[in-house]
C-alpha cells in the first residue's frame, strides 16, 4: 500500500494556547496542528505577532523581505517573524506597526477596537500574499485552513491575487460575523463591485463571514449537530440561506489534547488520578475547598460552572436556579470566568448570600482551571447554543459528569444517563430554562449520591476524545479538495 505524501498545510487564527486565548479557538488551534503534524504532514500556524509570545520567551526570527499590502491608498509593509513551537509545528507571527502590536486580541476592558475591520482585513491579505509568495517559489500549500470572521477574507483575497490554493473555513460561532459599514469597501481593497447580495453585502454592511462562506472551496464547523443548526433559520444568525448555497457543511467534533488535559499526567493538581483509579480525585477537591475558603465536605456534591458569564453560555440560568440548588441539598458550586458586567454583578450578589456553599473566581489562570475540574463532581453546561463546547470534554476526562442543554455539540458529546446509571455519559434538559437546569442537576445529585456514581464517573473517564479522530478527518477534508482541482 503506498503511503498518501504529506501535505503542506497553513493554519491561520487569531488564538493560540497557551500564549493567546479568548476562547476555544486557543485551544483548537494549539491542538489541531499538533495532531496534522503528527499525521506526518508539514504545519504552519499563521497569526498576529502579540506582545504575548515575547512575553513568554519564544525565539522568534526576523525575515528580511515584508509583506507589501496594498489597499484603500494605504500601504503596510507587514514584517514576518518564523518561530517552532514545542510541538514542531512552524509558527509565523505577521506584525504591522499599530495593527498587531496590541495587549488585546479584539480589543479591551470589553470594547473591540474601533479599526477592526482594517486589523482583520490586513491580517487575510498578508496571508493571501504569503501564499501567493509562496507558490512563485515553488512551495505552493496543499490547504489554506483559515478560522472564524477574523481570518475569512483570506480565500477572497487570494482569488482577487490568482492564487489557486484549496481553502477550508471553520465557524466556530455563526453569532460572531464581523460586520461592518459599507463604507469601508475600498478602505479593505474590495471593489463596489464586490458589494451586492452575492458577495460581502449583508442588510446594508459588509460581512467578512459572509463572504468567508462564499469564498471557501469547503466550510466545516466544530459539530454535525450544529452543521445542521446554522443552516436552519432559528440558528443560522441570518447567514442560513448563504450557508444552504454551499454543497455541503461538514461538523468535526473537537477533541481534547491529552498532552495538556489529563488528570494522570496534570501537574497543576495536588495529586494525580486517572479512570482506572480516582482515589485521588477526593484529594483535589479538598485541596480546592481549602483554597476557596469551602467547607472541607469530601461528600457534597460540588458543582462547577465554567466559562463566560454571557447569556449564551447559560450563566444566567444558574444564577437564577441558585437558591433552589443551595437550598434542596448540600451542594457546594463555584463560578469562573469573566463576562457581562450585569451578569458578572449579579452574580457576586448571588455569591455573597450564600457564605460558605458558593464561590466565585473571576478571569481565573489556565493552572486554576485544570484544578477546578479535577476537583469538580458535577460540571454545569446549561448554553442555549453550543457549536461544540470543550467544557463538557475536559469535564469527563476529569470525571465529572456534565449537566448540559441539549444542543449543537452538547448532543454529539453527550448521551443521556438512563435513570439506573447503566448507560450514559451526562445529564441533558431540552429547554434552556432555569426550572429544566434545576430539575436535570437534582438528578445528577441523585446520582452522585447513589452507588453507581464511581462506574459512571470511570465510564465518562475512558471515553475517547482524543484530536485524531477529527485530525483525519481534517486530513480527508484537505485531500478531497485538491484531488477536486
Amino acid at each position: 500500500m503506498v503511503k498518501a505524501a504529506a501535505m503542506e498545510i497553513l493554519f491561520v487564527t487569531t488564538e493560540l494556547a497557551p500564549f493567546v486565548k479568548v476562547g476555544g479557538l486557543a485551544d483548537v488551534s494549539a491542538a489541531l496542528p499538533k495532531t496534522l503534524k503528527a499525521l506526518g504532514h508539514r504545519v504552519t500556524i499563521v497569526m498576529p505577532r502579540y506582545p504575548a509570545f515575547e512575553q513568554a520567551g519564544l525565539l522568534l526570527a526576523r525575515r528580511l523581505t515584508p509583506i507589501t499590502v496594498e489597499m484603500g491608498g494605504h500601504t503596510w509593509e507587514v514584517t514576518a517573524f518564523d518561530g517552532r513551537l514545542a510541538s514542531q509545528v512552524d509558527l509565523v507571527l505577521l506584525d504591522a506597526p499599530g495593527i498587531f502590536d496590541r495587549e488585546g486580541v479584539y480589543g479591551e476592558r470589553g470594547e473591540d477596537y474601533s479599526d477592526n475591520v482594517i486589523r482583520f482585513a490586513v491580517l487575510s491579505r498578508a496571508v493571501a500574499e504569503l501564499v501567493k509568495q509562496r507558490a512563485a517559489g515553488g512551495a505552493a500549500i496543499d490547504a489554506v485552513h483559515v478560522n472564524d470572521w477574523p481570518t475569512a477574507l483570506v480565500a477572497k483575497y487570494m482569488r482577487d491575487l490568482g492564487v489557486d490554493a484549496p481553502s477550508v473555513l471553520t465557524i466556530h460561532n455563526v453569532a460572531h460575523q464581523g460586520v461592518f459599514p459599507k463604507e469601508m469597501v475600498p478602505a479593505i481593497g474590495l471593489s463596489w463591485d464586490d458589494f451586492n447580495v452575492s458577495g460581502i453585502e449583508f442588510y446594508g454592511s459588509v460581512n467578512f463571514l459572509k463572504q468567508g462562506i462564499l469564498s471557501a472551496d469547503l466550510v466545516t464547523t466544530v459539530s454535525p449537530s450544529y452543521a445542521k443548526e446554522i443552516q436552519s433559520e432559528e440558528g443560522g444568525c441570518r447567514l442560513d440561506g448563504v450557508l444552504r448555497s454551499k454543497p455541503r457543511i461538514v461538523g468535526i467534533v473537537n477533541g481534547v489534547d491529552y498532552g495538556v488535559w489529563n488528570p494522570a499526567t496534570d501537574s497543576n493538581l495536588v495529586a494525580r488520578y486517572d479512570g482506572e483509579d480516582a482515589t485521588n480525585k477526593a484529594r483535589c477537591k479538598g485541596a480546592l475547598q481549602k483554597e476557596l475558603g469551602l467547607p472541607l465536605e469530601a461528600n457534597a456534591p460540588l458543582l462547577l460552572h465554567v466559562g463566560r458569564i454571557v447569556p449564551q453560555k447559560g450563566a444566567d440560568l444558574v444564577i437564577d436556579a441558585l437558591p433552589r440548588l443551595l437550598r434542596g441539598s448540600d451542594a457546594q458550586i463555584v463560578f469562573a470566568g469573566d463576562g457581562d458586567a450585569a451578569l458578572v454583578a449579579k452574580l457576586e450578589q448571588a455569591v455573597e448570600k450564600a457564605p460558605g456553599r458558593a464561590a466565585f473566581v473571576r478571569a481565573a489562570s489556565e493552572a486554576m482551571v485544570h484544578k477546578l475540574f479535577a476537583a469538580a463532581d458535577i460540571a454545569l453546561v446549561p448554553s442555549r447554543f453550543e457549536p461544540c463546547g470543550l467544557v463538557q470534554l475536559y469535564a469527563q476526562r476529569y470525571g465529572a459528569p456534565p449537566v448540559a442543554h441539549a444542543t449543537g455539540g452538547l448532543i454529539d458529546t453527550i448521551v443521556d444517563c438512563d435513570a439506573k446509571l447503566e448507560t450514559g455519559t451526562g445529564f441533558l434538559f431540552e429547554a434552556p430554562t432555569a426550572d429544566a437546569l434545576y430539575a436535570t442537576v437534582q438528578r445528577a445529585i441523585a446520582a452522585f449520591e447513589s452507588d453507581r456514581w464511581p462506574a459512571l464517573r470511570r465510564r465518562v473517564m475512558r471515553l475517547d476524545r482524543g484530536w485524531e479522530r477529527a485530525g483525519r478527518q481534517y486530513e480527508h477534508a484537505y485531500r478531497s479538495l485538491s484531488a477536486s482541482r
